[in-house]
């Protein structure tokens, strides 16, 4: 077996719930629906399906969770996109309104399926969004009155610099927003029980099988190195990993690497010094900081997003002074882990779920902008209404929206992205 067959050495591996291997994909299988990718996106629509009384077989080409969806930072929090207000022209202000209710509802689709399946993941709530610059917090209070315009039921309360030693033990924010709805968890553990949910209710999982073609047509053939599935309806949840298994849709979407480093286990009081209410935290900058404490009490430090396509040659010498600018008190802590992977993003900062034009039968659901933790599970759920029939509209609403191609073909668009991604890091200077 491949070395990049297994999961990543991060430490969600080394400290999740034990692993089940599912068997590889041999011979023909039927099914109603057949899911393409073990992510996040993936095990959500399965489990949606699954729940709908659809039969399912998930295929995964590495491990469940191999990609982002087992190595992310693990930051539950509100929203789906950025700057919903620009799609009012598509889908109107209602629509937009109804997107914001989504990124919402989100976050509490991933406490019920935590709830209702008894996913030992650490689900822990408690967010804070930290301002750089007076002008950051500005923003904020705006996101603090739309939340309350939104019904929001969780405590949200703005934070100015003298109150910041609350929520974290560094003098380098000017204040911050505090979201109790909003929080962290162990997102291998969550994906396990949630693949282990989805094989209670029927679907059947497939790892190591990875797709070498698709025959589409009113029923899809999907094949194997050694096997094939026959299938009514399609869906493609590959997220950055897509490759080249459809262009159309992996033109859309840029893999953008990310990386995360963990401290060795702090003291009780040196964790509580950190970030004393455990919160997730993240920063306002384009080269966005995010941390967090783990059960065991070690930083989980990450950030660096990567448009260059090349990853750090040493991801730790990469990230602590990342992290030491925060908390120069970490000097003299251990980094025992360090790992990276690749988030999608898309050229208008919108999860892409829709079908293909040409193919009514395939849906597919991607370009999660590094929020993918709770907009995929809404992607799932959206993707089961649709395809079982229950409902259209919320699906529609993503669907109506278009997505551009980025340009330069396969080898120039990451270059060229990170060259915009540099204007805009300019633009925070001025």
């Amino acid at each position: 077996m491949i070395a990049s067959a297994r999961h990543t050495a991060s430490y969600y591996a080394a400290s999740s719930v034990p692993q089940p291997d599912y068997p590889a994909l041999t011979g023909e299988v039927t099914a109603d629906v057949c899911v393409i990718g073990g992510g996040f996106s993936g095990l959500n629509t399965a489990l949606e399906l699954a729940e709908r009384g659809l039969r399912v077989v998930l295929l995964e080409a590495r491990k469940i969770a191999w990609g982002a969806s087992g190595r992310n930072g693990g930051q539950l929090i509100r929203g789906v996109g950025h700057g919903l207000d620009q799609f009012t022209n598509v889908i109107g202000a209602d629509g937009v309104r109804e997107m914001k209710l989504m990124g919402l509802e989100a976050v509490e689709i991933v406490r019920e399926r935590v709830e209702r399946y008894q996913i030992p993941c650490d689900l822990t709530w408690g967010y804070c969004d930290l301002a750089n610059r007076p002008r950051d917090l500005h923003g904020l209070a705006e996101d603090a009155e739309e939340l309350r315009s939104l019904g929001y039921r969780h405590e949200v309360r703005l934070l100015q610099a003298a109150e910041m030693g609350s929520v974290i033990g560094s003098d380098r924010y000017v204040g911050g927003m505090i979201d109790m709805g909003s929080g962290h968890l162990h997102p291998l553990n969550l994906a396990l029980g949630e693949a282990a949910a989805a094989q209670g209710l029927g679907v059947q999982l497939f790892e190591q099988s990875e797709v070498t073609r698709i025959d589409y047509g009113p029923e899809v053939k999907v094949y194997t190195a050694n096997g094939h599935v026959r299938a009514k309806t399609l869906v493609l949840a590959c997220n950055a990993y897509l490759n080249g298994l459809n262009p159309h849709l992996s033109g859309k979407v840029l893999p953008a690497g990310s990386y995360i480093i963990a401290t060795e286990p702090l003291s009780e009081a040196q964790a509580a010094s950190l970030l004393p209410q455990n919160m997730a935290v993240c920063d306002q900058r384009v080269t966005v900081d995010y941390f967090r404490l783990s059960a065991d009490r070690r930083l989980l430090f990450g950030g660096a997003c990567h448009y260059s396509g090349r990853d750090p040659q040493d991801i730790s010498a990469y990230m602590r002074p990342k992290m030491l600018q925060v908390f120069p008190q970490l000097a003299d802590a251990k980094i025992d882990y360090q790992w990276g992977g690749m988030i999608g993003i898309g050229a208008n900062r919108l999860p892409q779920i829709g079908r293909l034009a040409d193919q009514p039968n395939v849906y597919y659901a991607q370009a999660y902008a590094g929020h993918g933790l709770n907009a995929t599970h809404l992607a799932g759920k959206l993707l089961a209404e649709a395809i079982s029939g229950q409902q259209q509209g919320r699906f529609d609403l993503f669907a109506k929206v278009p997505h551009i191609t980025f340009p330069g073909g396969k080898h120039l668009r990451s270059p060229l992205l990170a060259l915009g991604m540099l204007w805009h890091r300019l633009k925070e200077l001025v």
